[in-house]
């Protein structure tokens, strides 16, 4: 499971996906292009682009496919999408994506209303789009929805947690990333879930997906890093937000975790300043309020 450094730090800026696509503003394929050419810029190594679902599903991202051929790339620099099936990943391919993500859920509430089916069978799905995305050589990322809380199914047993991981595993994926969808986390339940995951993966070859719902994102990654996390997701600006928090703050901000990786761990080689001049014209072009966290 470790591929290469797993104690060096990563940071995949997951704003132009997860920060757009529960934004109500919809940008161009241009405003896209330049947010993630302007991200590459500051010294970003991963980037989410943009998900290959269908167009109804989720129309602010209908057209990655266009924004993956404009985009100027820089050498060094994962353009990833996400991809929910084989048609998805079809269509990744196509556009020259350098990773995939697949994803499913530790509940079974949030499995069925947000993937339309139970959990077993997303996975079941998913093993063939490993198969395929490894013959194209590239990795994929499995995300694992609400891991601390489910907005339906109320708090998530560790165990489950374990289960889901244990399964993505056995079909191949490279990458666990476990995400605080409804951003629910304190920094003790952040201990008890690696706790609870201690006989399948240690903190530093996991990622940590953190929303800041409840403005505790940031110290939750602190808890995260001080038990051996190394590798994190991060919107710019705080973009995003969970359309099961209406109004809450979106995403931890890739700023501030910026600031606090480059005090604990020295610099992170991201240009904090240009990264935060990023962040605000985002946030004023989707008519959000400056970010706070």
């Amino acid at each position: 499971m470790s591929h290469g450094h797993s104690d060096a730090l990563q940071i995949c800026e997951v704003g132009p996906r997860d920060g757009l696509q529960n934004e109500t503003a919809i940008l161009s394929v241009d405003e896209k292009v330049e947010f993630v050419q302007r991200l590459a810029a500051c010294g970003l190594t991963e980037i989410e682009v943009g998900s290959f679902v269908r167009p109804e599903v989720i129309p602010q991202l209908a057209d990655s496919g266009a924004v993956f051929k404009e985009i100027q790339r820089v050498p060094g620099v994962t353009y990833s999408a996400l991809v929910p099936n084989l048609k998805g990943l079809d269509h990744a391919l196509a556009a020259g994506v350098d990773k995939v993500a697949v994803f499913t859920s530790a509940s079974e509430g949030f499995a069925e209303s947000n993937i339309r089916s139970s959990i077993r069978a997303s996975i079941d799905r998913f093993r063939e789009v490993v198969v395929q995305a490894h013959q194209a050589g590239i990795k994929v990322r499995g995300y694992v929805s609400c891991v601390i809380e489910c907005p339906y199914d109320g708090p998530t047993d560790p165990l489950d947690v374990r289960k889901v991981c244990d399964a993505l595993r056995e079909i191949g994926i490279d990458e666990l990333d476990l995400g605080d969808t409804i951003g629910v986390a304190t920094p003790d339940s952040i201990s008890r879930l690696y706790e609870g995951l201690s006989e399948c993966c240690t903190p530093s070859e996991s990622v940590l997906h953190l929303h800041n719902t409840n403005g505790r994102a940031l110290d939750c990654a602190r808890r995260a890093f001080a038990l051996g996390v190394r590798r994190f997701d991060a919107s710019c600006g705080g973009l995003g937000g969970c359309p099961f928090a209406p109004g809450a703050s979106g995403n931890l901000s890739t700023e501030s975790l910026v600031e606090f990786l480059d005090e604990v761990d020295g610099p992170t080689g991201v240009d904090l300043p240009a990264l935060t001049r990023v962040g605000a014209s985002m946030r004023e072009r989707l008519g959000r309020q400056p970010s706070s966290g």
